[in-house]
């Protein structure tokens, strides 16, 4: 590789005058400024919405008198460009929200996509941050609780994930690289989604690497003969049917806690509040 003198001229770069802006900020689209553009976009949102709140609904009495008038209540849920309005009330005043929201965006530039904005009930249930959110009754009870569970596709997004690091071209790695590899990734999937309604999924996720890389292990170390179950037990397995290599131990997403959130209110600190609640509770 050869490399430019330092008196070698550089191109020209022209003025950002002169550069296609449009092509540039779409270019960031995906990128790692992504989000702090939408934050920054967004925030005009946020200021909306909040001010609604304070002079209008920030009180419970405020909200009675809206309530008994026919009038709704809601509050604004946003991360980057993802966002959720709860809405208490009918369906003609969630509809008259989204038409709120595309008048606040349409300054700046933006609009809704039409097949990602919906108007749902809770009980129908929407998906957010990938969780499906929705609420339903608790079995056995006839009380209705809201469920926050892994959505499919990001259930189906680990499993792919699992699938292509137990594919046969993957056989020259050390069974012991390829444990610590997948504990790696399962924890990290597990630690976003421990706070939702998640223990059952983290057992089906770890079923089916197991099962992978069984399947995996008896390929890589068959000889003339096929590796039976009996085999492949004594040989990787040291408690019951888990696999353990070299000092490597396969743990998987049941290994990480399901600790779910406690119901805070506006006690949540955040940027925002004059006196967090977490700041008083620590000093």
């Amino acid at each position: 590789m050869s490399l430019p003198a330092r008196d070698t001229p550089r191109p020209f770069q022209p003025a950002v005058t002169q550069r296609d802006v449009k092509a540039e900020v779409a270019h960031c689209v995906g990128g790692v400024l992504s989000p702090l553009l939408a934050n920054i976009a967004l925030s005009a949102l946020d200021d909306h919405f909040a001010r609604q709140w304070h002079q209008e609904m920030g009180t419970s009495g405020q909200r009675a008198k809206r309530k008994a008038k026919g009038l709704g209540t809601w509050r604004l849920i946003r991360y980057c460009d993802d966002f959720v309005l709860m809405v208490t009330g009918g369906r003609r005043h969630a509809e008259a929200l989204r038409e709120e929201v595309s008048a606040v965006i349409a300054p700046l530039g933006l609009r809704l996509a039409p097949e990602k904005t919906r108007v749902v009930r809770i009980d129908e249930g929407f998906t957010f941050l990938g969780f499906d959110i929705r609420r339903l009754r608790k079995r056995g009870t006839s009380k209705q609780y809201v469920y926050t569970t892994p959505s499919r596709k990001a259930i189906q997004a680990i499993k792919d994930k699992v699938s292509a690091k137990t594919y046969r071209s993957t056989r020259h790695q050390d069974l012991d690289e390829l444990i610590r590899s997948l504990n790696r990734s399962l924890a990290g999937w597990a630690n976003y989604f421990r706070h939702g309604v998640s223990k059952a999924v983290f057992s089906a996720i770890d079923s089916h690497t197991w099962l992978r890389l069984m399947r995996w292990i008896r390929r890589k170390y068959e000889g003339k003969h096929r590796l039976g179950m009996k085999e492949l037990r004594n040989r990787f397995c040291d408690k019951g049917w888990r696999f353990a290599w070299n000092g490597a131990v396969f743990t998987g997403a049941s290994s990480v806690t399901v600790k779910r959130y406690r119901y805070r209110g506006s006690n949540i600190a955040t940027p925002w509040t004059p006196t967090p609640a977490a700041a008083l509770t620590s000093s």
